[in-house]
């Protein structure tokens, strides 16, 4: 299964209310219709929302970040469409820009030229969400055009985000509000520190006689085909550098795709017995004890999956995972950063 695939599963797990003696929240998301959700391991939730499909050509998109704990607020952003823009169509999106509910005007939001984002206001917050979880339509409009913003699917993506944080029924709830305490509500968790340890640089090489009983180790928990790299009868290429004292890291392409790939790594001893310890099989690159995957979501490149693990010297640890949002054409790469595991790397002397 490629690593997109494994992000948009992901993506359309249902959020179940998560209990106040939990240790972690699952790594979950969730989207409906024209909005999505993405909850990370400090309980910090973040939903996003587009135009509607067929309105691609004024494409924008909100994002309501609110993290865990009694009392916080929810903050919002908006950004412009510009996948498709060139340098003058985009300085033109920029500056000063209203902001209106329906006919209801709220003041402007300033747009930054470089990214075509903006803040919005406490107020132009408070009232978006009013409009989204009833039936009011948010727009923007500059000298460079107007953008409406969908609510389909809205109420039940903040909904998700209530019940995960366990916010329902407390006066700080989004859709479902009530008289329960605040102090109710699911605290903030910390983030897990990952110490970075130092690598070896540099290519390395193994025995010829090892090569054939390494292949029967990596080959095991793979089926026939799922990693090319290690196709039987095949012509094996396994890429070795070094890591660590006592310790090689091994690679080997397992897959492609129309545009993406996978490359296999593994941690083995430097010396018999090898015994591999697979990393994934779904990496983009390895770098100075870094291993990154990064998938397309699909050709046109507006929307991306990515993962991040870090050599702690003992093996390598997942500090990352994300999307960037909706394949709707909103900004070349994608227009947010979305996880659902984060972490706070330092690195080791």
């Amino acid at each position: 299964m490629t690593f997109a695939r494994q992000a948009l599963l992901r993506a359309a797990l249902l959020l179940a209310a998560t209990s106040a003696t939990a240790a972690e929240p699952p790594d979950v998301g969730f989207t409906h219709k024209d909005w999505e959700l993405a909850c990370d391991n400090t309980r910090t939730c973040r939903a996003a929302g587009y135009h509607a499909e067929e309105r691609e050509e004024a494409a924008v998109s909100v994002l309501l970040t609110r993290k865990a704990g009694p009392g916080q607020p929810v903050t919002a952003e908006v950004q412009l469409g510009s996948y498709s823009e060139d340098d003058r169509a985009s300085a033109a999106k920029a500056g000063v820009t209203t902001m209106k509910i329906d006919t209801r005007t709220l003041g402007t939001v300033r747009i930054d030229p470089k990214t075509l984002t903006g803040a919005l206001s406490r107020e132009q917050t408070d009232a978006l969400i009013d409009a989204l979880t009833k039936t009011g339509t948010p727009k923007w409009s500059n000298r460079g055009g107007s953008w409406s913003l969908s609510g389909a699917g809205a109420t039940a993506v903040l909904l998700k985000m209530d019940e995960f944080q366990g916010r329902v029924g407390t006066a700080g709830a989004l859709v479902r509000k009530g008289t329960k305490a605040e102090d109710t509500v699911l605290p903030a968790l910390p983030a897990p520190v990952i110490v970075a340890a130092p690598v070896v640089k540099g290519k390395a090489s193994l025995p010829r006689e090892a090569i054939k009983p390494l292949l029967a180790e990596l080959r095991k928990g793979f089926d026939d085909g799922e990693c090319e790299g290690l196709a039987a009868g095949g012509k094996t290429e396994l890429a070795v550098e070094k890591l660590a004292p006592g310790k090689l890291l091994v690679s080997t392409g397992c897959w492609t795709g129309a545009y993406n790939g996978g490359t296999g790594y593994w941690v083995i001893n430097a010396q018999p017995p090898y015994a591999p310890e697979l990393v994934t099989d779904q990496a983009s690159n390895y770098a100075n004890g870094t291993i990154t995957a990064g998938q397309k979501g699909r050709g046109l490149g507006d929307c991306w999956a990515r993962e991040q693990w870090v050599w702690t010297g003992e093996r390598f640890a997942q500090t990352l995972s994300e999307t960037t949002g909706m394949c709707r054409l909103v900004a070349p790469g994608g227009p947010w950063h979305l996880p659902t595991f984060v972490s706070a790397v330092r690195r080791g002397k």
